[in-house]
Formats: C-alpha cells, structure tokens, sequence
C-alpha cells in the first residue's frame, strides 16, 4: 500500500520513503512558501536538520568580472529523504522551525 503524499504545490518528486514528521511537507502539516534554491548536503550530523551549501556568481561592476561565492543554510531534513553528504537537493522557504532553521528539503535530485 502506497503512503498519502500530499501536494505541496510544487512541481517536484515526492519522497519514496515515509516519515511521521509533522514538519514535512508531504507527509506532514508544513506549508511553504518563498524561495527555491539548490545545493549540495554538506553536513548531516545534526538531528533532523543538514547544512546545505550553494554556489553562485556575482557580478562586480567595478572590475566587470563575476567572483565566486557560496552560502550555508540549515535546512529541515525529513526522514523520508534519507539524505547523505554530497546530495544535491531542492530545498523551500517555510516557517521558522528554529532559531537557524527556515528551509526545509523538498525534493532529492
């Protein structure tokens, strides 16, 4: 028997797995809302919670070049994911869940 996924209202892959996290947005009570952004799982040593790193360019007008720059946030990370370092994932702005904590993971790529 198949678990109750619900729609998040996102175009993503629902988790193959099943948790019994309130604060997962499929399986849970969690709305999101916001920014999307990618990255790579850095760090999981923390309960229920990953740092997720993501890289990007800014452009520097003064030198008309990009500089290279990365960003760590801590992201929720449900059961259901069952992530390890070096994923690359899809995280979503929600709730504050914790003083660091206002991303949640969304989908696994």
């Amino acid at each position: 028997m198949a678990a109750k996924v619900k729609d998040i209202g996102i175009d993503v892959i629902p988790p193959a797995g099943v948790c019994e996290d309130v604060n997962c947005p499929f399986h849970g009570t969690l709305p999101v809302r916001g920014q999307v952004i990618e990255g790579t799982v850095v760090s999981i040593k923390m309960d229920k919670t990953a740092v997720v790193e993501r890289k990007y360019l800014k452009y520097q007008k003064k030198y008309e070049r990009y500089e290279k720059r990365t960003s760590k946030y801590s992201v929720h990370a449900p059961a259901c994911f069952e992530l390890k370092a070096g994923d690359h994932v899809k995280v979503m702005e929600c709730r504050p869940l914790s003083k660091t904590v206002s991303f949640v993971v969304i989908e696994k790529r």
